[in-house]
């Protein structure tokens, strides 16, 4: 039995390896994407303004995984089923274009958000703290590269936890014209990929901010974009939202609980890449129940096969408690009116529009009885 797998991973991104880009107002319109000189120096575009930027490095610059091989599987007790996200607030659109080497994303408001945070390929690239500012809010990636994809989440507390958080947008790439598009790239659905699987089973946030849990899969986000739906067999579904230093190119890390994470340990697979089960119209696709035996992929990866992942523990942020503190009065009095300005901590108890809620996760700006403050204030009824 191979030793518990235990993998590095950073909460909210590879902000320590990764350039941070400034957040910056897109002040006049954009000017037409990188250009080439042509005959007599008249300006012409190439045929892909994406191809003229360089390679997508690794967010984790300088690891090499060691090798690994095939393990003996064990079954998991459990199929994964396709993680809903459709309970939290809609994902906010993103737009921009590349400009002289850089890409100006521009992020499209959401009611009730209080902070936005984009993402290239797994690496923060921006954080946009929205104050009430009429202004475009934009962060500027100044290291574009070639077939990058862009995230973005809107967020609806100052806490960074999982339950401040909205949906994750679907992945956004540079298309050959130099501007930002909606869509799969090079990962439609239905796309096959073999792939190396590994297994892990720490806790706490990932590094798009949802917690660990059954069916949250790391990825190289350059390989398999955040907010991809994709189904492993022997597993289950997997939705691409965290990272890991060991999880490079054609490599995927699923979360198991415990033991079952040993007993995966490192197999060869072929995952499918599926349409959002929950968006598309349909219902989630549905996965094989796990057999005794390893279903092996045809055409296994053709790099070295590493082994499990570093033993460090990632330093997850402590999941706040779900059970609010107990509702207040009994007799109906108002307790003191909510204020926007003000960040509350858990179990404070406040009123507005003539109702009592007491707070579920600390927060500023997060309005009670809000459809976007779904996780942050209990209603308690109504107050006189």
């Amino acid at each position: 039995m191979p030793p518990l797998r235990k993998r590095v991973r950073l909460i909210f991104a590879a902000m320590a390896t990764a350039a941070f880009a400034v957040c910056a107002l897109l002040l006049g319109p954009l000017a037409p994407a990188n250009a080439v000189a042509g005959v007599a120096g008249v300006a012409v575009q190439p045929a892909d303004v994406n191809s003229t930027l360089p390679a997508c490095p690794f967010w984790a610059s300088g690891i090499t995984p060691p090798p690994r091989t095939t393990t003996p599987w064990v079954a998991p007790l459990q199929t994964s089923p396709a993680v809903n996200f459709t309970s939290r607030p809609a994902a906010p659109t993103i737009s921009g274009a590349l400009v002289n080497g850089q890409v100006t994303v521009t992020v499209n408001p959401v009611p009730n958000a209080v902070a936005y945070k984009v993402w290239r390929d797994g690496v923060d690239i921006g954080y946009i703290s929205y104050w009430g500012q009429t202004g475009p809010l934009t962060v500027t990636d100044t290291s574009p590269c070639q077939g990058a994809y862009y995230d973005v989440v809107a967020m609806y507390d100052t806490s960074n936890s999982d339950a401040s958080l909205g949906q994750l947008s679907v992945p956004y790439w540079i298309g050959a014209d130099g501007t930002l598009a909606p869509g799969p790239g090079d990962v439609a659905a239905g796309t096959q990929i073999p792939i190396m699987v590994t297994s892990y089973d720490n806790t706490g946030q990932t590094a798009s901010g949802y917690n660990s849990q059954l069916g949250v899969c790391a990825t190289d986000p350059r390989v398999i974009p955040w907010g991809t739906y994709f189904t492993v067999p022997g597993y289950g579904t997997c939705y691409a939202g965290d990272l890991g230093t060991w999880i490079q190119n054609d490599t995927v890390d699923i979360w198991l609980p415990g033991d079952q994470a040993n007993g995966w340990g490192v197999q060869d697979r072929t995952i499918t890449v599926i349409a959002d089960p929950y968006t598309s119209g349909g219902s989630p696709t549905a996965t094989p129940t796990p057999t005794a035996s390893a279903s092996a992929s045809a055409s296994p990866t053709a790099s070295p096969t590493p082994t499990a992942s570093p033993t460090a523990t990632p330093s997850a942020s402590a999941t706040p408690t779900a059970s609010p503190t107990a509702s207040p009065t009994s007799s109906g009095t108002c307790a003191a009116a909510w204020s926007a300005s003000t960040s509350y901590t858990t179990g404070e108890v406040v009123s507005y529009n003539g109702e009592n809620y007491t707070s579920t996760y600390g927060s500023t700006g997060a309005v009670p009885g809000a459809a976007t403050s779904w996780a942050v204030w209990t209603a308690d009824g109504a107050c006189g």
